[in-house]
């Protein structure tokens, strides 16, 4: 028996956003969410510079701030774990809901593992038969601070290599995961502005060479191929969300107090070094 559609908000935003804006209006639709204020969204995003993201309890140390100033990029801490994300030339998506979502239910995994369905029907309608990584994936401890390295749990890969990496938090009363989708580029870019030896970079620049891959190297189309452009991915992976998951998707904007909230929050907390700087 298939479960009852549910209607969640859309939001798709070409314009991009800074790194301490990005994470703070998905923090505020969580926290709008948790209220009853506004439904579970779903929302695809842009950054307006390159942005290195931390997960929440990684090191600062990890990243060379001198080479991230260097190639004019932000730098941001997330609320969600993980490693360092160097967003650039990629969709970011994000999914927020009440813990008492149906679809938000169980632990960790058990949302990870439907919002991993939703992904990869969403590459398919782009054309691409991806895959996800077997549920008992786990990150070894002696991996790089690079996101992209390895993949863990249900993240989705194409042809063996990780394409996406995806972090969730529950807090709050509430659930937010968002994840990279690199559209095309150099996928070894972040390995410029860690914190490692010139041999310990070049190994690790090989080792994402051969695990990690873009979309557009993943459908074998040129950066230039409109099946990368931004609104048509956004549109794909939203439809295929929507089926995974039994969704009525209505295309929505933030709210007001959405609005207000993400403001106090880049004030507080995203734009403030005491936060970005904490470990």
């Amino acid at each position: 028996m298939s479960r009852p559609i549910f209607s969640w908000r859309l939001i798709i935003e070409e314009t991009p956003r800074s790194g301490a804006a990005n994470m703070a209006v998905d923090e505020a639709i969580a926290e709008a969410t948790a209220a009853g204020a506004v439904p579970s969204t779903l929302r695809f995003y842009r950054w307006h510079a390159p942005t290195v993201s931390l997960g929440r309890h990684q090191k600062l140390a990890d990243v060379d701030e001198a080479q991230m100033a260097a190639r004019g990029y932000e730098l941001v801490r997330r609320t969600t774990g993980g490693r360092a994300i160097l967003h650039t030339d990629e969709l970011t998506y994000s999914v927020a809901g009440s813990v008492e979502e149906p679809r938000m239910a169980g632990g960790v995994m058990d949302a990870y593992l439907r919002f991993s369905n939703g992904l990869l029907s969403g590459l398919e309608a782009l054309g691409l038969a991806a895959e996800k990584t077997d549920g008992r994936a786990r990150a070894a401890r002696d991996l790089s601070a690079a996101c992209f390295e390895i993949p863990s749990a249900y993240e989705i890969t194409a042809g063996g290599r990780k394409l996406m990496g995806s972090a969730q938090s529950r807090r709050q009363g509430y659930v937010l995961q968002h994840g990279s989708l690199p559209l095309w580029g150099d996928i070894t870019r972040l390995v410029d502005v860690l914190t490692l030896s010139h041999a310990a970079k070049e190994r690790l620049r090989q080792q994402l060479s051969e695990q990690a891959i873009t979309l557009a190297d993943a459908l074998g189309v040129s950066p230039d191929s409109e099946r990368l452009a931004f609104p048509y991915v956004a549109a794909a992976m939203a439809a295929g969300f929507a089926s995974a998951l039994n969704l009525d998707l209505e295309p929505g904007a933030l709210s007001a107090g959405e609005l207000r909230r993400s403001a106090e929050l880049i004030r507080t907390r995203y734009a403030d070094p005491a936060w970005t700087r904490q470990r």
